[in-house]
């Protein structure tokens, strides 16, 4: 799943984060979680290559697919 967005609490347990994967929970029904729920995999996707029409669960989905940037590599 892909974090995103975030809310923040009043301390880092208390956050909460908007996970989607594009397929059972879409940009439009996003699952909430506490944070201290999530498993940080220290990597992420580029979500600025949505493109003109703007992101959309298909490409939710493709970034899921693809492989993700690990933190630190270039």
């Amino acid at each position: 799943m892909i974090v995103l967005a975030a809310e923040p609490g009043k301390t880092a347990e208390a956050t909460f984060l908007s996970l989607v994967d594009g397929k059972t929970r879409t940009l439009s029904k996003p699952k909430k979680k506490k944070a201290m729920h999530v498993q940080p995999m220290n990597s992420y996707v580029d979500l600025t290559r949505a493109g003109p029409r703007g992101l959309q669960d298909a490409d939710i989905r493709k970034m899921l697919g693809e492989e993700v940037h690990h933190i630190g590599e270039g």
